[in-house]
């Protein structure tokens, strides 16, 4: 970033210029520089800041800003257009966004209220040229101007006015200059503008005021908006304990050690965003206590150090305000914790993920002593999670009608959110409330996902406190948060459960009972996603002494798979009883036909009991495992076979071997034996070896069961798997 001249033009308006940049398009960068100023004067705003876009407008950059820090303006450099940010939402639905104060901030977009929790007032606005100008084309660029934490928290006619004028002229400015040839492009770095300065005093008023000054008690010193150090008194550098010259020029916490702390930092950065007095005291390592009053405008921060007794208790804000019964982490201690929890909250999957980071992080972060989160379902309340409450109580809460006026209802139907400090406020305002917790003070905050309430958030104290409105602000914003992690997690449950009964829902409900047949099927879905998987089994009684039996994998993870692998199953079904290799013929040009655009592997087996044989034949799939009555599970080498869905008139090759009684059958998909990293056929030798491992009449149901937890026990998988076990036994049962 870079500063451009303006402090030494008198009442003259900045005008910006860009390094290297001339002509018509540096008179286009200098006469929007030129109305941004006039905007914030006209409306009274503390801050401004000019957004442009990039050619393909999915991105807002930030051209120019008036009133704020250069480290402020970094975070806010670059907007994504489709980003939930002020700016952002204005530029890209074509629509004026007010904010009102720190709470409204919070509660509408969390994140930018835990970023800067601190009282001001926004307004947000796209670059529409005037109508009246013969454009209407919208621009792409944005406007966001902020007021002090004193502004009211409406706008009143006039500002409106103001804003929607300054709109409309630096629209008509972006304009021209795209008519003329020469469109105003965003700047590598913004364009850091400033305010008119005062007028410059004679010597005899400098010297008055440098007199004023020194009779003040304390120390004095100024910064400006960057933080730096711009004047200071000799009484100042005495106190802080370091020479005037190494302070001036010099940022606070990087000339002085002991002042870099995120809680120092923070109260200048309240100072300066919200416009707003503000007082902390801190200690030096000389052993004095130093009382700061920090007082801001436009131009910079006025500070005044003054001693203090070492036993007065170090104030954490200004102006004062009523100290908790309970002591609470400091804002520095929180919001480490906060962070943790904000990036925790992006990797929690599922709802009690989100529940597990808010409690682990946010309860000991705050201070509270219990944690519930409720989200409505059918127009009732139901618990999703808790912690630090009682079950009992918590199935009281559970099922509370939405229609029901309470303080956990009431966020769902206002947006707003409850706080009190005590018992006596919270019957004060529902006198029909029944305290069962032991707590003493409560937070019911809105859970808001998309602009609209999906649920509440209640922590609880087990003594009173006081919610100053930087905590509130906090809280509101967390609550946003875990609103937005709670409904993914909660979609992504959804559609989990939708994907596993739809899975479900296509296999067998159940597998025919054949006489010295013991059959077991099992199914494991992919360890991640929620994906719908391709791989089936099944298992069709031909008559009392025949069965077919098979196995396949669609190709892919979605909907479709799972609806070719219902086909595939139904084409089976339809042919079975005939020579495996017509079966997968047929069903071959039946999928050839529908053109699916998919591939499947299958591995179909004939077995007759009566003869003790099995004929099988296999297209593309990996081959079965077979073991006779007390030897070892050796891999059945059949003829590869065509994958189906590929070439109507590809043929299949049948192989016939013995099925003798106490023969074990075992027929599979990849995910059983691919293993990352390793070769596929070490992955088969493992399972086989396995299954010669186990007792040649250990049950088939307990076998299954071995080799799916071996499965799910080992390095993570990312493929559904089908098992199907088939053993020629005296008594036929299936598991």
């Amino acid at each position: 970033m870079r500063d451009l001249p303006g402090r030494n033009q008198g009442a003259e308006p900045p005008a910006p210029a860009a390094e290297g940049v001339g002509g018509t398009e540096g008179a286009g960068q200098r006469a929007l520089g030129e109305a941004l100023v006039q905007a914030c004067a006209a409306a009274g705003a503390s801050i401004g800041m000019l957004y442009l876009p990039d050619p393909d407008r999915r991105v807002l950059h930030l051209a120019m800003t008036l009133g704020l820090a250069r480290e402020f303006a970094l975070p806010w450099s670059r907007v994504v257009v489709d980003d939930s940010i002020p700016v952002a939402d204005a530029v890209r639905d074509g629509r004026f966004v007010w904010l009102g104060g720190q709470e409204e901030t919070a509660r509408r977009y969390p994140r930018l209220g835990l970023v800067l929790p601190y009282d001001f007032a926004l307004a947000a606005a796209p670059l529409t040229p005037d109508p009246t100008s013969g454009a209407a084309e919208p621009t792409g660029a944005g406007l966001v101007l902020l007021w002090p934490g004193s502004h009211a928290p409406l706008l009143t006619d006039r500002e409106r006015d103001a804003v929607d004028s300054a709109c409309a002229r630096l629209a008509n400015h972006l304009r021209k200059a795209a008519d003329a040839g020469h469109p105003v492009r965003p700047p590598a770095l913004p364009v850091m503008l400033h305010p008119p300065p005062p007028p410059t005093p004679g010597p005899v008023e400098a010297a008055a005021a440098m007199a004023f000054i020194r009779r003040l008690p304390g120390g004095n010193c100024a910064l400006d908006l960057n933080g730096t150090i711009a004047f200071i008194t000799a009484e100042a550098a005495e106190l802080l304990g370091a020479p005037v010259s190494r302070l001036r020029g010099a940022l606070p916490w990087e000339a002085l050690p002991w002042m870099d702390t995120p809680v120092i930092e923070d109260h200048y950065r309240a100072a300066a965003i919200s416009r707003l007095p503000r007082t902390f005291t801190a200690a030096p390592p000389n052993g004095r206590h130093l009382r700061f009053d920090l007082y801001p405008d436009d131009t910079g921060i006025s500070v005044r150090i003054i001693p203090v007794a070492t036993d007065e208790p170090l104030a954490p804000s200004a102006p004062p305000t009523a100290v908790p019964a309970e002591p609470s982490p400091s804002r520095a201690t929180a919001l480490y914790q906060l962070m943790h929890l904000a990036a925790a909250l992006t990797e929690a999957v599922h709802a009690r993920d989100v529940v597990d980071h808010a409690a682990d992080l946010l309860v000991p972060a705050l201070g509270a002593q219990a944690l519930a989160l409720l989200v409505a379902e059918e127009q009732r309340l139901r618990i999703v999670g808790f912690r630090g409450y009682t079950a009992e109580l918590m199935a009281r809460y559970d099922g509370i009608p939405l229609g029901i006026h309470t303080a956990s209802t009431h966020g769902l139907r206002t947006g707003e959110p409850l706080f009190f400090a005590d018992a006596g406020a919270l019957a004060s305002a529902f006198p029909n409330v029944v305290i069962g917790d032991d707590m003493a003070a409560w937070a019911f905050l809105p859970l808001i996902a998309s602009g609209r309430p999906i649920g509440t958030l209640i922590l609880a104290y087990a003594r009173p406190h006081t919610f100053v409105p930087g905590e509130r602000a906090v809280l509101t914003s967390l609550a946003g948060l875990i609103a937005q992690a709670l409904d993914r997690a909660r979609l992504y449950d959804a559609t989990h459960q939708l994907a596993h009964s739809l899975q479900t829902g296509l296999l067998p409900r159940a597998l025919p009972d054949v006489p010295h047949l013991e059959v077991a099927a099992r199914y494991l879905p992919a360890a991640h996603g929620f994906d719908i998987g391709g791989d089936f089994y099944d298992l069709i009684r031909i008559d009392d002494t025949t069965v077919a039996a098979a196995v396949g994998d669609v190709q892919g993870h979605n909907v479709n798979a799972a609806a070719l692998m219902g086909q595939v199953r139904t084409a089976v079904h339809a042919s079975a009883g005939e020579h495996p290799a017509e079966v997968l013929a047929r069903t071959n040009r039946l999928l050839t036909d529908l053109e699916p655009g998919l591939f499947t592997s299958c591995v179909y087996a004939h077995i007759d009991l009566s003869t003790r044989t099995a004929q099988l034949a296999s297209a593309g799939h990996p081959p079965p495992l077979l073991r006779r009555a007390d030897g070892p599970a050796k891999v059945l080498r059949l003829p590869p076979g065509l994958l189906l869905g590929i070439d109507p008139d590809a043929s299949y090759t049948a192989v016939e071997t013995p099925f003798e009684p106490g023969t074990l059958l075992t027929l599979y998909t990849d995910g059983l034996v691919e293993v990352p990293g390793e070769d596929l056929e070490d992955g088969i030798a493992a399972v086989a070896a396995r299954i010669t491992a186990t007792h040649a009449r250990h049950p088939v149901g307990a076998l299954a069961d071995d080799l799916i937890g071996r499965a799910r026990g080992g390095a993570p998988r990312t493929d559904d798997i089908a098992l199907l076990l088939l053993r020629f036994a005296q008594e036929g049962r299936h598991t």
